[in-house]
């Protein structure tokens, strides 16, 4: 396509569109950050997709340059280049609680023709609590509930981080409100290596950090800054942010590189462990547990793959508002 990123616009793909005629089906451009968005985003716009209008999934580029990143994928937005043929789909980060403080957060928030995530980016939902097991599953093909409570461990983590998540939001919005930034919350909150035996000691011990500079930030914040917390406690429900789902809206790669990874990965470890144990006491002989063993290494796959080829979070409320923000805008 000639001049794809410098002259594209959704004019130009309306255009081509009506070259092919009324009976052919509708082309809309989507525009991603980068490689993982790709099928991030086309699992969901497939489930939009009609006999009147399908999507192709792209990053974005400026003459023969590609380019990745929010920031070159809402270049569009802020040239108004996007549109009923040509969307924006990017991670919301903190642009969406930001609530239009700043001209990013206004394109994110208020342009009809991007789309984000309702969530700080796409790891946090691909590593939506529901669809854990699953991915445990995917990974070591041992279906067994004999194993953390993913839903329940993350439910209260989010719980106990929630007051100060709240701050950290504030502070984004205003920074005359205190100097308590993204790294800084991050740092507070690391649980280490989840073990399902331990959880109630990882639970108690985070909890235990976080008040502690809850009092750090209370002590030095002005009255000001406290009415603000207490308003926006109770506009964050409104936005769609609940306390136990706190884990959705924090820095998505620190969650998923940091904190999920290592916690799935300890699981399939004794998962795998478990079914070669089975292995080896229901083999016959030595060749045959060789060959067992052989074949169930061979179909196994890793954590990170499987969180990101996973789709379970269609079902989350996040992608469910992603959905109706798309219909709403392309009638």
């Amino acid at each position: 396509m000639p001049g794809l990123g410098q002259y594209l616009n959704s004019d130009y793909i309306a255009a081509s569109n009506a070259l092919n005629g009324k009976k052919s089906r509708r082309k809309i451009v989507a525009f991603v950050e980068s490689y993982d968005d790709v099928f991030f985003w086309r699992s969901i716009l497939s489930q939009l997709e009609t006999p009147e209008r399908y999507f192709q999934v792209m990053l974005p580029a400026r003459g023969r340059k590609l380019e990745r990143g929010k920031k070159a994928v809402l270049m569009s937005a802020f040239k108004d280049s996007v549109g009923p043929d040509m969307i924006a789909c990017v991670d919301a980060d903190y642009d969406y609680l930001k609530q239009g403080s700043n001209e990013m957060s206004r394109q994110v928030c208020q342009n009809p023709y991007v789309f984000h995530t309702y969530a700080y980016a796409i790891e946090n939902l691909q590593c939506w609590a529901p669809a854990l097991r699953e991915v445990c599953v995917m990974s070591t093909l041992v279906d067994s509930t004999d194993i953390l409570d993913f839903e329940d461990f993350l439910a209260r983590f989010s719980e106990t981080i929630y007051p100060l998540f709240v701050w950290n939001i504030l502070c984004s919005r205003n920074a005359t409100y205190g100097d308590f930034g993204i790294v800084d919350f991050i740092k507070t909150i690391q649980t280490g290596i989840v073990v399902r035996r331990f959880v109630d000691d990882t639970i108690k011990r985070v909890g235990e950090k976080v008040q502690r500079k809850l009092h750090q930030i209370e002590a030095v914040a002005s009255t000001k800054a406290k009415e603000a917390y207490k308003e926006l406690l109770e506009e964050l429900p409104r936005l769609g942010v609940l306390p136990q789902e706190t884990y959705l809206y924090i820095q998505g790669h620190s969650l998923f590189s940091d904190m999920i990874v290592p916690m799935l990965r300890k699981v399939c470890e004794r998962l795998i462990e478990e079914r070669e144990q089975e292995i080896r006491f229901q083999s016959k002989h030595q060749t045959q547990e060789e060959n067992e063993i052989t074949c169930y290494e061979h179909s196994l796959e890793g954590i990170s793959s499987m969180l990101k080829k996973n789709t379970l979070y269609l079902r989350s409320s996040q992608v469910q508002r992603i959905i109706k923000d798309i219909n709403s805008s392309l009638k």
